[in-house]
């Protein structure tokens, strides 16, 4: 596994001197935004955790190797590649065989971060349960890798577009703790409220961290889900991007996107209704969790 991890300088200095890392997925740059907002956003991400005293590890496939953090210009170049595999705990190998270009879901970046021995990651939203799954069974792999790989995921909530409900009873029945960030009600992505009470709530990063010590302490699998909510300036109500979202599964369907082209066309629908609004929540609530995590490795790397 060494052999396949390529390391920037910056990212395996810290590691070695045990200095906060904060993990990043790629996927945001190829399939969640638009260019140039999708690198602007990466380097925004990546700003915002240098000021907080970590350090950032954008994960990628290229090449047949897995990229611990990016170089500008190793992001530009994923960023305008082609063809580009979105990579999950499925393909990840069949990827790194064919020396193609991959990004990395969430699964994916945690299976890379435990890897490289980093314990925190920041993203805008996971997967979970696809509306319609009792007859689909389309359920993010990204549940199944909280249950197991030991990440703590700092997020705005599980994304609008999928069955809320069913995706925190499918983390309950994993044994992944998940916590509502300062409040009682789990977010929502772009709406700081689901309708939803949260099974854990947790009002510091130092709670968080000595969470996912004394997991690892005690043996347990699997990593910790951190719901953040979008900061209230950012946010889209409930009431306003749930009609907006009903719309763009309803084409979905009519249209027959199924699998991995769902998410990317529903996230595009939902930026043209909203006349590009869901785009500015999406990259102010990735800044939001960039900060939280970076503050949760912060307090990891001084407890360890």
């Amino acid at each position: 596994m060494t052999d396949l991890l390529v390391f920037t300088p910056e990212v395996r200095a810290a590691l070695d001197a045990g200095q906060p890392v904060v993990a990043l997925e790629s996927t945001i740059i190829t399939h969640g935004m638009p260019f140039p907002q999708n690198v602007e956003t990466a380097r925004k991400v990546e700003d915002t955790i240098r000021a907080e005293g970590a350090v950032p590890a954008t994960i990628a496939l290229m090449k047949g190797r897995i990229h611990i953090g990016l170089s500008d210009a190793e992001l530009d170049e994923l960023a305008k590649a082609e063809g580009v595999m979105k990579v999950s705990r499925a393909d990840m190998a069949v990827c790194l065989a064919r020396g193609a270009y991959g990004a990395t879901t969430v699964a994916a970046t945690m299976i890379c971060a435990a890897r490289a021995g980093i314990s925190v990651f920041a993203t805008g939203g996971i997967g979970g349960v696809h509306r319609g799954a009792e007859e689909s069974f389309d359920i993010s792999a990204d549940l199944a890798e909280l249950g197991q790989t030991a990440v703590t995921v700092v997020c705005a909530g599980a994304k609008a577009i999928l069955d809320l409900p069913k995706t925190f009873e499918v983390l309950e029945t994993d044994g992944v703790p998940v916590f509502a960030y300062g409040q009682d009600e789990l977010p929502a992505f772009w709406s700081r409220s689901s309708g939803l009470t949260a099974p854990l709530r947790a009002d510091s990063a130092a709670e968080i961290a000595r969470a996912a010590i004394m997991r690892a302490a005690l043996g347990l699998e699997g990593g910790q889900l951190v719901a953040n909510p979008i900061p209230e300036a950012a946010e889209i109500p409930r009431e306003v991007i749930l009609p907006v979202v009903e719309q763009a599964l309803s084409e979905a369907q009519a249209q027959g996107i199924t699998a991995k082209a769902v998410t990317p066309f529903l996230l595009q629908r939902i930026f043209e209704l909203t006349e590009g609004r869901s785009l500015k929540a999406n990259i102010e609530l990735v800044l939001n969790n960039a900060r939280l995590a970076s503050q949760i490795a912060k307090e990891m790397a001084a407890l360890r």
